[in-house]
């Protein structure tokens, strides 16, 4: 298994583990705690990132697309697991449960919220990458850095 697959798997636990605490602890319509899932996300790509130096892995154009992928893994697997949750928990009617003021209002289907998660998490996945790989670019070998 690849470290980018094991740490996005490691994202897809924490991210799961997390939401069914605040499901079962009866926070789930605090919108605002949903935000904190992002903290998984630098995790486990911070952690490829980590182990990638460890291997000898220097270029910064490598390690992004790995931090990338690894944040994508557990983007997608989440939401995987929300849609397998929401029909175990009746389908349609769970997600009109859900906090509305965390995307959109109305009634929205189990689809038309995960696609609305899914391009919120690919973002997110971007973004956390960016920051990652800003904080660790000194590390890397880059033409900036080897004139130095």
């Amino acid at each position: 298994m690849s470290k980018e697959f094991f740490n996005g798997f490691l994202i897809f636990l924490g991210i799961g583990i997390y939401f069914l605490v605040i499901e079962f602890s009866g926070l789930a319509n605090l919108y605002y705690l949903r935000f904190f899932n992002i903290l998984f996300v630098f995790y486990g790509a911070d952690r490829t990132l980590k182990s990638n130096f460890a291997e000898g892995k220097l270029m910064i154009s490598e390690n992004a697309i790995s931090a990338l992928f690894t944040a994508l893994i557990g983007v997608f697997l989440s939401i995987i697991g929300l849609i397998a949750y929401s029909y175990m928990q009746g389908g349609d009617e769970y997600v009109q449960t859900l906090s509305k003021t965390l995307l959109f209002g109305g009634d929205p289907s189990i689809m038309t919220y995960s696609i609305s998660l899914l391009f919120e998490g690919i973002v997110s996945a971007v973004i956390v990458t960016f920051i990652l790989m800003l904080s660790w670019e000194t590390r890397y070998a880059s033409d900036k850095h080897q004139n130095l």
